[in-house]
């Protein structure tokens, strides 16, 4: 069965329960996420004993700030559409990602999951098929150019990709100017001031980039290239942290297959579905080894 076809079998009934979403849970959620972060970070500026030792929770804390912005990209992280954006925008200000241009990337992905000529996340070279390009990716460098080259191409020189649509790219270009105006003043601000926000935030998201980039990988690497969610894309089982830091986000081929079901449900939804999943690992480590093992040397 594929995922259209199980989508088709539910009932009305099930469907309705499962994309109903909740402020309540979903600000749960980002109290305790986002609340780890201010307290890790405060633990860090006051330089306790052993503050070094905290700077990778901080790293694995913000860098997984990225699963809130796409959370909120979908509009199910909280049932309030205010509150999505409101959270998006932060979100994607922590991780360097405008979370308007983000929304029409991702959505596209979503159209064209896996397509090599149309998926926008294989255009940017997401799916390294050798070691060298595998290593490479997992630095985060290419993730850190490319968005970095994103900022300055559409922030400042107005050119835009064609999956931005015409009426949406004031506001697009807008939201990225904002963003560099932020990112100029908190550079000065450190340089010529205090590093505080260089010790909580920068230095813990440029090295927080890897985890992020083993993460995304699993998602839909080394998936064929069909249009059934069941098989494109990639459930992870894994541990509570992971599914916490991560908002559920582990569960992918249920994501992709009802992407209106907000991440709480998710779990729910893979217990109806599990047994029609062609693509799924027990962990990220065992992931990746089997990708290593069948990638070109």
């Amino acid at each position: 069965m594929d995922h259209l076809s199980f989508l088709k079998s539910l009932p009305a009934e099930t469907r309705n329960s499962l994309v109903k979403k909740s402020d309540r849970i979903g600000g749960f959620h980002l109290i305790v996420h986002w609340g780890l972060i201010l307290v890790n970070g405060s633990l860090i500026a006051l330089r306790v004993p052993y503050w070094p030792a905290l700077i990778p929770i901080q790293s694995a804390l913000i860098i997984f700030t990225f699963a809130t912005l796409h959370e909120t990209v979908h509009r199910t992280a909280f049932r309030s559409i205010w509150l999505n954006e409101l959270v998006g925008r932060v979100a994607g200000l922590l991780v360097g990602v405008p979370y308007s241009w983000f929304r029409y990337y991702h959505f596209t992905h979503h159209k064209y999951t896996n397509d090599p000529s149309r998926d926008p996340e294989l255009a940017a070279g997401g799916r390294p098929e050798n070691t060298r390009s595998y290593l490479w990716q997992i630095t985060g460098l290419p993730a850190w150019y490319g968005q970095l080259k994103i900022l300055v191409r559409v922030g400042l020189a107005g050119t835009f990709e064609e999956f931005i649509p015409p009426n949406a790219r004031i506001r697009v270009r807008v939201e990225i100017l904002l963003m560099l105006i932020i990112y100029i003043v908190t550079l000065l601000y450190s340089f010529t001031t205090s590093t505080v926000f260089l010790t909580i935030w920068i230095v813990p998201l440029v090295l927080g980039q890897p985890l992020l980039r083993l993460f995304l990988l699993a998602e839909h690497g080394r998936c064929p290239t069909e249009q059934d969610m069941f098989a494109n894309s990639r459930t992870i089982y894994t541990n509570r942290l992971m599914r916490f830091l991560s908002w559920n986000m582990p569960y992918h081929a249920a994501h992709h297959a009802y992407p209106s079901v907000p991440f709480h449900a998710l779990p729910r939804l893979n217990q109806l579905l599990r047994h029609h999943l062609k693509a799924t690992s027990d962990g990220y480590v065992a992931f990746h080894k089997e990708y290593i093992s069948n990638i070109r040397r």
